[in-house]
């Protein structure tokens, strides 16, 4: 929690105003037991028959008390409120710019359920706990010890027991706060838990419905959630004990304060208004530690989720290498520019983890075409995605442009770079919104013809134009009018290297054709990667590089890898046969 607490520095004045004006309240109702004390005590006089002007003045005090009071704890919610909800929105801001600033390996790590909550729930719930912090943390040790205090003024006997009885609250809140405390932090875990196990039925409902298992996941989230509800009940029995423990310790201590008022007033040590005051300054404690014990759990549940904020921030992105900036041995040992360099480079996801990708080397040249093929799991993704440095090298330097990613600021790196992921991934707004993420100075004629080397022109004209709305998720494009304007916002920003993760799987053979024909045709001449599972898709590159369990199996051109490379052979064996074994040069016949 200390590390958040900098977020609070911008409103140091609502911070100092927001317990001020509470104590202030507090010093207001303190005085009205006084009051009413002398009020009765005047009514009992014999001598205050038909004596109204006292009673009258009596009345217009407490009215003014009230009024003040109100005023002071309004103003006091209103600082209070100001710097909670900015200290949220700033702390939420924050954390929104680390998380999407974290690598994939981190951002895998974490996972997605994990980041909303503590975007949502852990945020807010530290905003509540600084709240009532500020509300509450001066307030109610105030009037406990202002009753006290007060209750001495009156009768030092009868506040003896005062002192007693605030010792016998503070030892019984105590150890039902010791109890309840981590159970609570119990119950946060476990919703962390239900989240995570909602989001992934929610996104995976076809398929829970397809394979027809949704009684079992049923079960599943049911003995999740049971198990919860029953860590719930445990808290809720144990802070369910503060209240009726505290009634009855102040009703006992009540019963014994009205014995020892009625000794004193016999005695005429005490008068029968100062018995009213002492009870009324013994609710009054009763209720400030009721109202500590609720923010002593609140303060908790925050910190809780405090530590649990911090733990992301303290993520900080380092890489798994140190930066080496030495000039590649190709470029030593070659006069040529090579536009990316993989120079024995390893990848491993987690400390620990099976290397993903094991001593990749090979060098291409500006506006050169790579194919990248492999079978399921063999790395291709993995190896495409260390170009614009979202896995950082175990081993091994990739450079790009001669010089080391590591040593490169990301907004330069990914500024070279266009990547279409495997996945095609639209956000609400216009087509037009969508393809200046690409490049968002681009020009209505820029993103028409990038929708036209996308093959995309019936998406968008079906739609109703480049202002045509898009749903939250494209959900209301197919896959294959997805994939195509994900191409398109690539090519709006004309990337000097263009990433196709697998992005033509959903297309026909013949649109993909048509697609790698367009690329090939830009003025510009990217140096492109095009990653498939599909031969057709990649034969026809300047080289393909062949990838098995994470190395490197081959590369060289179609006809260099049929003749030399076993898994690339199997590979286009398995989607063509043997009698389709068509080389570029027969195809040009």
């Amino acid at each position: 929690m200390k590390k958040l607490l900098i977020y609070l520095k911008n409103y140091r004045i609502q911070c100092f105003l927001a317990p001020l004006f509470k104590m202030l309240e507090a010093v207001f109702e303190l005085f009205v037991p006084l009051v009413i004390a002398y009020l009765i005590d005047h009514i009992t006089a014999s001598d205050a028959q038909g004596d109204n002007s006292f009673v009258l003045k009596c009345f217009v005090i407490l009215i003014v008390l009230g009024i003040v009071g109100l005023i002071s704890s309004c103003t006091a919610q209103f600082f209070a409120a100001k710097a909670a909800t900015g200290f949220s929105r700033d702390l939420r801001h924050d954390l929104f710019k680390h998380l999407i600033n974290l690598s994939y390996s981190e951002i895998d790590d974490l996972g997605t359920s994990t980041m909303i909550t503590r975007m949502t729930a852990d945020v807010n719930t530290v905003q509540n706990g600084v709240n009532m912090f500020l509300r509450l943390f001066l307030r109610s040790p105030f009037i406990v010890a202002g009753a006290v205090v007060m209750a001495f003024t009156i009768d030092v006997k009868a506040a003896l027991l005062f002192l007693v009885i605030v010792a016998v609250l503070f030892i019984t809140v105590g150890l039902i706060m010791k109890a309840n405390i981590p159970m609570l932090k119990k119950v946060q875990s476990g919703l962390d838990g239900i989240l995570g196990l909602t989001r992934e039925d929610l996104s995976g409902a076809r398929v829970i419905r397809a394979f027809n298992v949704e009684e079992r996941r049923q079960d599943e989230f049911e003995e999740a959630n049971g198990a919860l509800a029953g860590t719930q009940l445990k808290a809720g029995y144990i802070s369910g004990l503060l209240n009726p423990l505290t009634y009855v310790i102040i009703n006992l201590a009540i019963v014994m304060l009205i014995s020892i008022g009625n000794i004193q007033v016999s005695k005429g040590a005490l008068t029968t208004g100062g018995v009213v005051a002492l009870y009324n300054y013994m609710s009054q404690i009763l209720l400030e530690l009721i109202k500590f014990a609720n923010l002593i759990v609140t303060i908790n549940r925050a910190l809780a989720s405090a530590n649990r904020i911090s733990d992301v921030f303290e993520i900080t992105g380092a890489d798994a290498s140190s930066a080496s900036v030495d000039t590649p041995a190709a470029l030593r040992d070659s006069g040529e520019k090579y536009i990316l360099e993989f120079d024995d480079v390893s990848l491993r996801y987690m400390e620990g983890a099976d290397e993903a990708l094991s001593n990749i080397s090979f060098a291409v040249k500006e506006g050169e075409t790579i194919g990248i093929i492999g079978g399921t799991g063999s790395g291709k993704s993995s190896l495409i995605n260390m170009i614009p440095g979202f896995y950082k090298a175990t081993s091994g330097t990739v450079y790009v442009d001669g010089q080391d990613i590591k040593t490169m600021d990301d907004d330069t790196l990914r500024g070279l770079v266009g990547v279409v992921p495997q996945k095609a991934v639209l956000f609400a707004g216009t087509i037009g919104d969508n393809l200046k993420w690409g490049n968002k100075d681009a020009s209505d004629e820029d993103m028409e013809e990038a929708v036209r080397l996308s093959v995309a022109e019936d998406v968008v004209k079906t739609k109703g134009g480049l202002g045509a709305d898009i749903e939250q998720g494209g959900r209301n494009l197919s896959g294959g009018q997805r994939q195509r304007l994900t191409i398109a916002r690539a090519l709006v920003k004309k990337p000097r290297i263009l990433i196709l993760d697998d992005s033509s799987s959903a297309l026909d053979n013949m649109t993909d054709r048509t697609l790698r024909d367009n690329i090939k045709k830009l003025d510009y001449k990217p140096t492109v990667f095009i990653v498939s599972q599909r031969s057709a898709s990649v034969r026809d590159a300047d080289r393909i590089i062949v990838l098995e369990d994470g190395m490197m199996a081959g590369i060289g051109t179609h006809t260099e890898l049929m003749k030399n490379c076993d898994v690339y052979r199997e590979i286009y064996e398995s989607q063509f046969g043997k009698e389709m074994d068509e080389t570029p040069e027969r195809r040009a016949k």
